[in-house]
């Protein structure tokens, strides 16, 4: 089975692709995962330069749609590239380009189309007849969690027939390494140690997690919090709450923004690790800390739902810092091991088991393309 996968979003005209691939991870990620399971990938890539290259087995295609101003100049550009690739599938990133997905599916009409959710939100109302429209040619969408799919399920805005599946966004190349030889190198300490990965913003709820924190210090006199973090329109609160509260000060350290390899450490230093986060589309800290073995203390929302299954670590409610304190005192007394929480990622979350998924998805809707069932 030949895939061909169209990134519409235009890549910055001062990026090299080798630069591309540090900036976007996911360009090169997704599609090796769907690779590693047999399945042959070509990928499409909107850019400012036209460019032809293999990298780890992918065929790359870097095409310039500059001057084509219209979906349907594009879609019949793109259309033509895809049957000259032989694609049998066509995996189009992000639900926000339905349009030229559309485009593409009318000069393609036997080729199944499905769409990769990538945190895209809903058109505003008056604009859905037309996405409905576009929607519609979609043979199957993926979201990181059925739940996600509910604000355009609810508007209407599939089509009944069309397939909805529940695949991770991406996976995770960290690994669990030695955790006391990273806490050497990171001096991370606590009993339990908890990392906080994540922007200080009201999305986040910082403010909920130390007061989560700073309860459950009644019954474990030794958690210690360690914040990793990039935007922090917060700070300033945050830093108040910490000073403020006797039960918070000296218990919590604030690390700033820290390159990506060193969250990496960070993660294997720590034996909880904690998010407060109100949506994501998919949930990449959470996912690096399930690679490295490390146990979520987690909100309830669909895609930590999905990624932790209801197997791994606890949930709690959005906003609840009581709750909060009481599912940080328990994961820190059942505190499973970390080469329990690795298998769980292996089974369910790593590139091979998203390949699988990606592979199964693929023959699925080209067996209902067969059919006649879509």
């Amino acid at each position: 089975m030949h895939v061909a996968q169209i990134n519409f979003l235009r890549a910055p005209a001062d990026c090299t692709p080798e630069e591309l691939f540090e900036r976007w991870p996911s360009l090169a990620d997704i599609p090796e995962a769907a690779a590693a399971s047999g399945t042959r990938v070509s990928v499409i890539q909107v850019a400012t330069r036209q460019r032809v290259f293999t990298r780890h087995g992918i065929d790359y295609h870097f095409v310039d749609l500059r001057g084509m101003h219209s979906p349907t100049t594009r879609g019949r550009f793109l259309a033509d590239l895809v049957a000259d690739l032989g694609g049998q599938v066509l995996h189009v990133h992000s639900l926000g380009f339905a349009a030229d997905a559309f485009a593409v599916a009318q000069r393609l009409p036997r080729v199944p189309i499905l769409i990769q959710d990538h945190a895209d939100r809903p058109p505003r109302w008056w604009r859905r007849p037309r996405w409905r429209t576009w929607y519609a040619a979609a043979s199957g969408i993926a979201f990181t969690s059925p739940g996600l799919a509910g604000p355009f399920t609810r508007a209407g805005l599939f089509a009944q027939r069309t397939r909805l599946f529940a695949i991770p966004e991406s996976s995770s190349r960290f690994h669990p390494g030695d955790r006391l030889a990273a806490r050497a190198e990171t001096g991370l300490d606590g009993d339990p140690c908890v990392l906080w990965v994540g922007h200080l913003s009201h999305g986040k709820d910082p403010l909920t997690v130390l007061e989560g924190v700073a309860r459950a210090a009644q019954r474990l006199p030794g958690i210690q919090l360690y914040c990793a973090f990039g935007r922090a329109p917060l700070l300033d609160e945050v830093r108040h709450k910490i000073d403020s509260d006797p039960r918070l000060r000296g218990r919590v350290h604030l690390l700033g923004n820290q390159p990506h390899a060193r969250i990496e450490t960070l993660m294997r230093s720590a034996d909880l690790f904690v998010s407060g986060s109100h949506g994501e589309s998919c949930g990449f800290a959470l996912l690096e800390a399930l690679a490295c073995g490390v146990t979520p203390v987690v909100t309830d929302i669909p895609s930590f739902r999905s990624l932790t299954g209801n197997v791994v670590g606890e949930l709690w409610p959005c906003g609840d810092a009581v709750r909060l304190a009481e599912a940080l005192v328990r994961a820190a007394g059942i505190r499973p091991s970390r080469a329990d929480v690795r298998s769980y990622f292996d089974a369910t979350l790593s590139f091979a088991a998203l390949g699988r998924q990606w592979a199964d998805a693929y023959a699925r809707l080209l067996a209902d393309r067969r059919e006649g069932r879509s």
